[in-house]
């Protein structure tokens, strides 16, 4: 079993290696007509790069129990809201993470379904929604969306959790909670995936 002050401390120094690991911010800004809020639901919806490691942060925390689950569904959006708002600010300094990071991260942790207490759960949603929430904020400000359209993606990320936490954390048949576990480990190829796209790319 491993202790909970072990793994405060493991999520808290995988969540700063994420934060401390900068690459230049770019986005896609889908304009539907519908308003600043709507374009940044499907700004959202269009980026892989982001609902697929903030949907596998949720079932690490749905596959935790439903404590880590509730806690998932209440910081991680607010992360999000967060770090999308400093991103908007005036004159904020550019902070992304490599591509690759998030999935390879969260797939590792989905894949070996590790134990971790809550406060370990909440640090690594947290510093996830942060760290992505961010450059979004900076590329929807460059398009004059502002805050509406962090609210709105935040709206989006908010149902994507607490639709995959909670149907993670009513798993109770074996195979099923086997099969999210394999749904991690493909998360983590992909961020390996991309890893190489990465290095072939320098």
């Amino acid at each position: 079993m491993t202790r909970p002050a072990g793994s405060v401390w493991r999520a808290g120094t995988i969540g700063l290696a994420l934060a401390l690991a900068p690459r230049a911010a770019s986005a896609h800004l889908v304009e539907t007509g519908l308003g600043p809020i709507y374009d940044g639901v499907a700004h959202f919806a269009l980026s892989p790069e982001d609902y697929v490691p903030i949907a596998g942060a949720a079932l690490l925390a749905g596959l935790r129990g439903k404590d880590h689950a509730r806690l998932a569904v209440l910081i991680l959006p607010l992360a999000w809201l967060v770090g999308g708002a400093l991103g908007g600010l005036p004159g904020a300094p550019g902070l992304a993470v490599p591509l690759w990071l998030p999935f390879l991260a969260v797939g590792i942790l989905v894949a070996t379904d590790l134990q971790l207490p809550t406060a370990a759960t909440g640090v690594l949603v947290g510093a996830l929604g942060f760290i992505l929430g961010y450059p979004n904020g900076l590329a929807i400000a460059q398009y004059g969306q502002g805050l509406r359209g962090v609210i709105g993606s935040t709206a989006a990320i908010f149902v994507l959790v607490t639709l995959v936490a909670a149907l993670a954390a009513g798993t109770t048949v074996a195979w099923v909670r086997i099969a999210w576990r394999v749904l991690g480990s493909w998360i983590a190829a992909s961020g390996l995936l991309l890893l190489g796209w990465a290095l072939r790319a320098r």
